[in-house]
């Protein structure tokens, strides 16, 4: 750790030059709090106990990590180096420390923090330093206080100490044994000449008996550092080996074993060897249980990638819920030791009828379809008083909030319960959910009733404006009321009814060009998961190349062999999730109904030695990498003419081969493709001219030819800046696309080329380029627009878009401080007519 963790900070970041602890953490993502967590850190010369005065100089060149173990050389003073090495099993972490020779040596353990008192116990004797920290950090959400909640602690050195003593903050006592404080902290000095000490950590929620005897249980004295991090790796390796990929580059490969390693960490383990604690009643029980539910995120491919990869666990993971259920009343939402209440929609509805799709029966069925019957049809308390606004306090369990109004009308009123729009969309969905659940338990009457209550979606349909839109109470339409989304995202949000959907639009061809029109104007987020389906959703309308070439650019833009490499936070494992099923060449639309949904593998091949399987899933796509588009499909020489694959296609092990192609196909298409179209701008060299790119806005000025509309480039000063473009080799170009943000865009430009970069020829010219489509949505009567130039064959090799003046969308001239944003610009040959179109020499997409 380099900081303090909180909700909204991780304990690591990238940019602090000093590391200030080694933290046992609980904490499964940014914006959730970290509960019962201990840090421990190693010190040279005078006890340092205060975290602001214990840090140690290290580089990023001085790191090294794998699935099995951390490494860092820290640099007490010039010339001293104490490395640090990390391994660890689920309960307890081990550090073995290698401290500079003929110095004073010591190790303390922070339990708690100022403002939470905690303990700490020092036994010489047994070497141990033990102890407990009562803080959860979002302990303020939810009803579940628990009151008994503790994470302990016992910290085992591997070497005998020459004195001890525990501090509160920076104030030390020395030789005291025991202390009850706030800021608490227990720290050890080690005899003149040690030089190696190894300190095994272990964790409970249960008492510090249990957190000895998982210490005991996992890593037992006499087992060496480096046997646990060698039966560490074995574990990760039974996981990651399972995955053979050919015809990936190095970054690739990177990528997608990182996204594994990622989305196999949660939901994390809370019991500890057949017990654990329960913080819904403040009680401990006799089972397995998990924590770190994450559902509102992680139901949409986390948990298919599971049933995949890690099928042993499946049902203890749905008991785990169910256990959740019975000891506080309702299925998590989002579980962080116990409910927070964040996020909105009963999420484990999807995920107890997707396990239950794939044939996992080990959980008790009619206990989970009275769980999710519950869900559906009973309302929270207070539900038609309360507002149960996101992270809203001294609430009830929220379940769906607005229930009561949905059961009556069939939407969720936007004018009693926050984020209406989104709840009436996903309880939709979950009621196709419950009724797969009421189904497989043969409660048929049920089934039939909430599959015809899952059309609901239908209601909040404006034929109107083409868009969802949430409803008030007296069937009015309301603005706004979505969850990290706005109207775009949330039309396409029916994963359980995609042709309905589609009927709504007006047909498949009216459907795609509408998805065209939403992709070109960045209204897909791949940052956040609403947008993760949708993509795929042009399989369902009979345009299957355009899912292709989506999925592969999305992929390209957002996830990057590098510390900052995912463009939005991981949830829990689910950004990871996307990749590696786009990446093996399908994705799960709708998770509960257990089918996946084609679209464009990356690799030319993928064997999958999937757990549980007889015989391995071989994915082969030959060149796939150059040619993105399927020309055909079989599965164990059964040619595939959907795009739509089943659960037991791929547990059923075989040959799953893909024809590809450079050029789009007809494969599973309801009308022609369109001629290939090369975007000759896509991934070039570019530089800005006249500004300063925003890299550290996660604006950097490659965004503008990244192929991805929802990222962009801008830069840091308020004058106006161009790009330019080297396209490698002199072609012939007849077409450009200029594609700038909606709020702060330019307003008078050129498009010119050149050959050798010197003598430039204007070849369109604009004077004038806001418009009014798609302003009102923004609050604005006119915006920035995208425009096609279509000009005379000419021979060039550089293009550069040459900016006269620019403005912001809201106030009519430019803002100070940044510049306009761009996010596509695009150059093609003469003749193709692919992303951009064809049309005038200045039109609207």
């Amino acid at each position: 750790m380099t900081r303090d963790n909180r909700v909204g900070r991780l304990p690591y970041h990238f940019g602090d030059p000093k590391i200030t602890g080694f933290i046992g953490t609980h904490q499964p993502a940014i914006w959730m709090g970290d509960s019962g967590y201990v840090a421990g850190m190693p010190g040279v010369g005078p006890v340092r106990t205060a975290e602001a005065d214990r840090g140690l100089p290290y580089s990023h060149g001085d790191e090294r990590s794998a699935p099995d173990r951390y490494t860092v050389d820290m640099h007490p003073a010039p010339g001293q180096t104490l490395r640090a090495e990390l391994t660890a099993t689920s309960r307890v972490g081990v550090l073995r420390l290698t401290y500079p020779r003929n110095t004073e040596t010591n190790f303390v353990v922070q339990a708690t923090r100022s403002g939470i008192t905690g303990n700490v116990h020092i036994d010489p004797a047994g070497q141990e330093i033990s102890g407990y920290n009562p803080d959860r950090q979002d302990g303020n959400l939810g009803p579940f206080k628990a009151p008994g909640f503790k994470g302990y602690f016992v910290a085992r050195f591997d070497t005998a100490f020459a004195g001890y003593g525990t501090a509160a903050g920076a104030t030390r006592y020395d030789g005291q044994a025991d202390r009850t404080d706030q800021d608490v902290v227990g720290y050890v000095r080690f005899p003149a000449g040690t030089v190696t000490v190894t300190v095994r950590i272990a964790t409970s929620f249960i008492s510090a008996d249990q957190a000895r005897a998982n210490l005991d249980n996992e890593v037992p004295d006499g087992q060496g550092f480096d046997a646990t991090a060698a039966s560490t790796r074995a574990a990760w390796a039974d996981k990651l080996d399972r995955v053979h990929i050919q015809g990936a580059t190095a970054d690739q490969l990177a990528i997608f074993y990182t996204a594994m390693f990622h989305a196999l960490q949660y939901p994390s383990e809370m019991s500890e060897h057949g017990r654990y604690y329960s913080a819904y009643d403040d009680k401990v029980h006799n089972g397995v249980s998990y924590t770190g539910y994450s559902l509102w995120d992680t139901f949409r491919a986390e948990n298919a990638f599971l049933t995949l990869f890690a099928p042993e666990r499946v049902d203890d993971m749905a008991t785990s819920m169910l256990q959740d259920y019975q000891q506080g009343g309702w299925l998590p939402l989002w579980k962080n030791i116990t409910e927070t209440n964040i996020m909105e929609g009963t999420n484990a509805d999807s995920i107890i009828a997707e396990d239950i799709a794939k044939g996992f029966h080990g959980f008790d069925l009619d206990l989970a379809y009275r769980a999710v019957r519950k869900d559906a049809m009973t309302p929270p308390d207070d539900d038609t008083t309360l507002w149960y606004g996101d992270r809203q306090q001294g609430t009830p369990v929220e379940a769906r909030a607005g229930l009561t109004t949905y059961l009556k009308n069939g939407w969720v009123a936007a004018d009693h319960t926050a984020e209406a729009g989104t709840r009436t969309l996903d309880y939709s969905y979950e009621d196709w959910a419950v009724a797969q659940v009421a189904k497989a338990t043969g409660n048929t009457a049920d089934a039939a009733y909430f599959s015809n209550r899952s059309a609901n979606y239908k209601k909040q349909y404006n034929a109107a404006t083409g868009f969802m839109q949430a409803r008030n109470l007296d069937g009015s339409w309301a603005e706004g009321a979505w969850t990290e989304g706005d109207q775009w995202v949330y039309t396409n949000d029916v994963l359980h009814d995609v042709p309905g959907l589609i009927a709504l639009k007006g047909g498949d061809a009216s459907y795609s060009d509408w998805l065209d029109g939403y992709f070109a104007g960045g209204h897909n987020n791949q940052t956040n998961e609403p947008s993760h389906h949708v993509p795929y959703l042009y399989d369902y309308a009979g345009r299957p190349w355009r899912t292709q070439q989506l999925v592969r650019r999305i992929a390209g833009s957002n996830y990057h062999n590098a510390p900052d490499g995912l463009s939005g936070n991981e949830d829990c494992g689910q950004m990871s999730a996307w990749y590696l099923f786009s990446a093996m060449g399908f994705y799960p639309v709708n998770p509960a109904s257990g089918q996946y949904v084609v679209g464009s593998p990356f690799f030319d091949k993928v064997t999958l030695d999937l757990p549980g399987t007889s015989r391995p899933l071989v994915i082969s796509s030959p060149n796939a990498p150059s040619s993105p588009y399927v020309q055909a499909l079989s599965l164990n020489g059964r040619a595939i003419t959907e795009p739509f694959l089943r659960h037991e296609d791929l547990t059923g092990g075989g040959e799953l081969d893909f024809t590809m192609n450079t050029a789009p196909q007809a494969w599973s298409a309801t009308t022609t493709p369109p001629p290939p179209s090369v975007d000759l701008a896509l991934d070039r060299p570019v530089r800005m001219i006249n500004g300063n790119p925003a890299a550290n806005w996660g604006k950097p000025t490659e965004n503008a030819v990244d192929g991805d509309p929802s990222t962009m480039a801008q830069s840091t000063g308020s004058a106006p800046w161009s790009l330019q473009v080297d396209l490698g080799a002199t072609t012939t170009l007849g077409r450009a696309v200029v594609n700038p943000d909606w709020e702060n865009y330019p307003v008078s430009y050129d498009v010119e080329v050149s050959t050798g970069g010197t003598d430039w020829t204007t070849v369109a010219s604009e004077a004038s380029s806001g418009g009014t489509t798609g302003c009102a949505e923004h609050g604005v009567t006119t915006c920035g627009q995208i425009h096609t130039y279509t000009f005379a064959p000419t021979r060039a090799r550089y293009v550069r878009l040459s900016v006269n003046s620019w403005v912001s969308a809201r106030t009519g001239a430019p803002a100070d401080g940044y510049g306009w944003g761009l996010r596509e610009f695009e150059v093609y040959a003469p003749t193709a007519a692919g992303r951009g179109g064809t049309g005038t020499s200045v039109g609207r997409r």
